[in-house]
């Protein structure tokens, strides 16, 4: 079990968000911020390595093909060169930017809505996109919202529900086919209100699978229970609960503990 550091980053600049609010039709004046950053990406990135923190994430938040989301890729450029190989990136990842995204110094590209769309798996794009960056290269964002009594995947930000219902045997058939997991647990990111028990829980069955959790984590109660859900396999990612990020919980405390 592995702290994984993370640097969000919308309208060209360090946020935490509450995730849900993301509209495509709306504009920043609609998101729901929890905190924006002074600091540059750059800065956080040299704090992570710092640590010798591996395996974060970098997320752009803002839609692909805007103004704005070539604002983001700068701010991230800027933090692959601080610390190479030291994050996965994600957001508008395609077979068209994977290979450029990795050239820039990512570890990983993280993929959603390329893979899933329309609803549904494509498989094609999934094999694509694995043969052109490697399995190892690859990570896939299974972010997922309740509905009813199971949970789906969520894509365009988080915007959509699709019609694949995220389990352990699904998570089992895309292994084949990437390096990671990451799991936002929407109905609870950026809310620093508690973990999703069920989705931890599932994640802890898949033995065999790296997976990185992310949602809701506000105390260090949060980070024993999902030890204990997810039988210590699971590794975690926290945003606004942080106190780099205006939050409480203590960063060095964390990052010194769960490296």
């Amino acid at each position: 079990m592995r702290f994984r550091p993370c640097i969000d980053i919308h309208d060209g600049k360090v946020k935490q968000i509450v995730g849900s609010s993301l509209k495509d039709a709306g504009g920043a004046h609609d998101v729901c911020e929890n905190y924006v950053s002074d600091s540059d990406a750059a800065s956080y990135a040299r704090l992570y390595k710092q640590y010798n923190l591996k395996g974060g994430h970098i997320i752009l938040l803002n839609k692909s093909g805007s103004d704005m989301y070539e604002a983001d890729i700068k701010q991230a450029g800027a933090a692959l060169s601080e610390y190479k190989k030291g994050f996965q990136i994600g957001g508008g990842i395609t077979c068209d930017n994977a290979e450029y995204m990795l050239d820039l110094g990512a570890s990983h590209v993280i993929v959603t809505s390329y893979v899933f769309r329309d609803g549904i798996i494509h498989y094609d794009r999934l094999k694509d996109i694995s043969y052109l960056v490697g399995k190892k290269n690859l990570v896939l964002d299974l972010s997922c919202k309740k509905v009813s009594d199971d949970y789906y995947i969520v894509t365009d930000r988080w915007q959509k529900i699709t019609d694949v219902k995220l389990t352990d045997e699904l998570i089992y058939i895309l292994s084949e086919y990437c390096d990671e997991f990451l799991v936002h647990a929407v109905d609870v990111e950026g809310k620093a209100r508690g973990i999703e028990h069920n989705v931890c829980t599932l994640l802890g069955t898949c033995a065999d699978v790296t997976a990185t959790y992310a949602g809701g984590i506000s105390s260090y109660e949060d980070i024993d229970e999902l030890c204990r859900l997810g039988d210590n396999n699971v590794d975690f990612t926290i945003g606004s609960a942080l106190d780099i990020f205006g939050g409480t919980l203590s960063f060095d405390k964390i990052a010194e503990k769960y490296n």
